[in-house]
């Protein structure tokens, strides 16, 4: 906890500094930042990127964030992640920027880093029911279902009546064997999704 509150202090700091270094000209970066959406709506990724390089600062939290996604969003996967990390040594407590990271982390292939994020999210949030879904499908993809069980657990007790957490934890169940909670969830999956060809086909496997 103490930890934490260390980089609550550091985190809060650099908010201040952010915003002293950005005083003198509010205006331009505000415009530099809009104009970034209007290119990014019309999905030209060149031109909002060069919006915000045109006002680039080492400092800011806010244009390394809008960065890492416009790069991504062009296919610079190594600059983006490279952005984002920035983002969060600025504001180690930012949840956004760590979403942020595993996109470009994701599209490269480095799922230890993808991993790694996501722990580090629910170090800060533990009941963030996004991590803890997608921290269960990565290692329910790697067969480490015992592992997989405990985080969509979590998502099903934050969120009892969630399609995708339902489902997941019930397909999770009848991988380790545990076919009567398996079947219970896949048969709450029904109430939300009548119909539903994979709860259905998690049921014949039951019977």
């Amino acid at each position: 906890m103490e930890i934490l509150k260390r980089i609550f202090a550091i985190g809060f700091f650099g908010i201040l500094l952010s915003f002293a270094s950005q005083s003198q000209d509010y205006k331009t970066i505000q415009d530099a930042f809009e104009k970034s959406y209007l290119y990014d709506y019309s999905g030209d990724y060149s031109k909002a990127i060069d919006a915000m390089k045109s006002v680039y600062m080492d400092d800011s939290y806010e244009i390394n964030l809008r960065l890492g996604w416009l790069t991504y969003m062009a296919g610079f996967f190594t600059e983006s992640t490279a952005y984002y990390q920035k983002a969060m040594d600025l504001m180690p407590l930012s949840i956004e920027a760590k979403f942020g990271y595993v996109y470009p982390a994701s599209a490269l292939g480095n799922w230890e880093q993808v991993k790694n994020q996501y722990l580090e999210i629910l170090k800060i949030d533990p009941q963030n029911s996004l991590a803890n879904y997608r921290l269960g499908s990565i290692y329910y993809g790697n067969e480490d279902y015992t592992t997989a069980l405990k985080y969509f657990e979590k998502v099903v007790n934050l969120y009892p009546f969630d399609y995708d957490g339902l489902l997941m934890y019930g397909w999770t169940n009848l991988k380790l064997g545990k076919f009567r909670e398996a079947e219970v969830l896949f048969n709450k999956v029904l109430m939300n999704r009548p119909n539903d060809y994979s709860a259905k086909e998690g049921l014949t496997l039951i019977k």
